[in-house]
């Protein structure tokens, strides 16, 4: 089934593997707390449990040095489409607000990024992560 929207989430490449893993489920969760549309029904199981809705459609994830990130946040925010950025603030953090907090301290253009994740309109994304290669 082809969607008319994307999730991609770019990850810093140089993190360790437990870090990529949490900035990815962090900023995907940034994807489903801002837009309702892509997340599906709740599941429930043949003996009647239910289980947490998901994404509606796949998340691609890429894999990109800091100065790709900044740009395709860039594009993402030339082009109008959602997004959820991960700084390197946020592993110091513990907290919530704490991570707000974190991100409003720093102006856009000098923000540490070592995560993005974009949603929209398919082509728009695509065009927005164009050049980066998914992660292996």
């Amino acid at each position: 089934m082809r969607f008319d929207t994307k999730i991609a989430v770019a990850v810093r490449e140089d993190l360790a593997v437990w870090q990529k893993l949490n900035v990815t489920a962090f900023l995907s969760s940034g994807v489903a707390g801002g837009n309702p549309g892509a997340v599906g029904e709740p599941y429930e199981d043949g003996s009647g449990n239910t289980y947490l809705p998901m994404f509606r459609e796949p998340v691609l994830v890429f894999a990109a040095d800091a100065r790709t990130l900044a740009r395709t946040l860039d594009r993402a925010r030339s082009r109008g489409l959602a997004t959820a950025v991960y700084t390197e603030e946020l592993f110091k953090t513990d907290n919530d607000d704490d991570n707000r907090a974190a991100v409003r301290a720093v102006p856009a253009e000098e923000l540490s990024l070592v995560g993005v994740a974009v949603y929209g309109p398919r082509g728009q994304v695509d065009k927005t992560v164009r050049g980066l290669s998914l992660h292996p």
